[in-house]
């Protein structure tokens, strides 16, 4: 999270489709809701939602079958697909040639792969971190995705919960997400935790 990877889809798609590229544009649980690809930066795109029971290969030769061009596609928060959509993705690259570019984070909350990042670090051609760097509250490198409930850390729950991103001055959203460092994530200790704790005065240097 916050290394500009959905603007960076969104760039991918501009780019292409600047040369005259025809392509398709995928994303699933999309902070602005479904069939929406957006950024943070206020971007956003109209795509095609991935539910779980969707398949890429069948709607790529259904759509060449129907006279339609596709030149690329573009999968954005790929890391909620199946293995097997990711199966499929392979499939179209190395059976009908099209270019796939997907985007995605590795982990989730409780810091484990999620199964469609672990496919695609599998099979993928090539892989490349974000020039972005998503920085912790300290100033570090953050590595790790922190989810909070009404502020406060948990490590536990549903795998996949659509929320919104943790705003220094701006109340806690029922569900939010926050980028931290591992030192930090191992003690659960967000921005909104690691301030109140340095407003809890000394105590007095004696009994």
């Amino acid at each position: 999270m916050d290394s500009g990877k959905s603007t960076l889809a969104l760039q991918t798609n501009h780019n292409h489709a600047a040369r005259s590229r025809i392509g398709r544009l995928f994303t699933s649980h999309d902070r602005a809701g479904a069939a929406t690809l957006s950024s943070r930066l206020g971007l956003q795109h109209e795509a095609i939602e991935v539910p779980p029971d969707f398949d890429f290969w069948k709607y790529v030769v259904d759509s060449l079958t129907h006279g339609a061009r596709i030149d690329y596609l573009v999968c954005d928060e790929a890391q909620f697909y199946t293995r097997a959509q990711v199966e499929q993705l392979a499939r179209v690259v190395d059976e009908l040639q099209i270019d796939v570019f997907a985007f995605g984070i590795l982990t989730d909350f409780r810091t484990e792969l999620f199964p469609g990042s672990a496919r695609l670090v599998e099979l993928a051609d090539r892989t490349s971190v974000l020039q972005v760097q998503a920085l912790c509250w300290c100033g570090k490198r953050a590595t790790h995705n922190a989810r909070t409930e009404n502020g406060a850390m948990v490590t536990e729950g549903e795998v996949i919960v659509v929320g919104d991103v943790e705003l220094e001055g701006e109340p806690a959203p029922e569900i939010g997400y926050e980028v931290l460092c591992r030192q930090h994530h191992r003690r659960k200790l967000t921005a909104a935790r690691a301030k109140a704790v340095s407003m809890v005065p000394d105590p007095l240097p004696f009994d």
